[in-house]
């Protein structure tokens, strides 16, 4: 119930702030790295994400996924059913948000990204958990994968010590 609730509290606040001259934060290359590796701890830690999709109506749709850990560049893959509704969506709207929360509740990591669905044999191989396998009993057939690429990212973490601004609140970004 903790972790809804961040969630859609992240997201109104992301939603909201979009819309009103939202400003970003800059960030210089050395603290990229810095914000970047955090990044990767908080994603590689949690057991599970939220993917953030925009339904035909532009209306906000999130669901709780199961991740493959991050690559070097934060790119996500995930694994859906080939008949799930997100999988139109993304094919309408590629623009995606994935939402981590760090495993002591002191942070989270919103990556905002590019979607793209992936029906390769062998990435398909690569990107899959046995434990499945009741879920998907056509596999492969009924099985694709979601790639995301990160455009940019934002990251708070008060046990890193990786704060927003202290007046208007904004968490740290980097920009891929």
């Amino acid at each position: 119930m903790k972790f809804i609730k961040n969630l859609l509290f992240t997201f109104s606040f992301v939603l909201l702030s979009s819309t009103h001259g939202y400003t970003q934060q800059k960030t210089t290359k050395n603290n990229d790295s810095k914000l970047i590796g955090a990044a990767k701890e908080i994603m590689q830690s949690a057991k599970t994400c939220a993917l953030v999709t925009i339904d035909d109506k532009g209306r906000p749709r999130i669901r709780t996924m199961d991740p493959f850990s991050p690559e070097e560049d934060l790119t996500v893959w995930l694994g859906t059913n080939s008949s799930s509704r997100k999988v139109i969506q993304i094919k309408n709207d590629n623009r995606v948000t994935l939402y981590y929360t760090d495993k002591d509740d002191t942070g989270y990591v919103m990556i905002h990204g590019i979607a793209s669905i992936v029906n390769d044999v062998a990435e398909k191989e690569e990107h899959w958990k046995k434990e499945w396998e009741e879920f998907y009993p056509n596999y492969p057939k009924d099985y694709l994968l979601i790639k995301v690429s990160p455009e940019w990212m934002e990251i708070l973490s008060t046990s890193r010590n990786i704060l927003g601004d202290s007046k208007t609140w904004e968490p740290q970004r980097v920009t891929f």
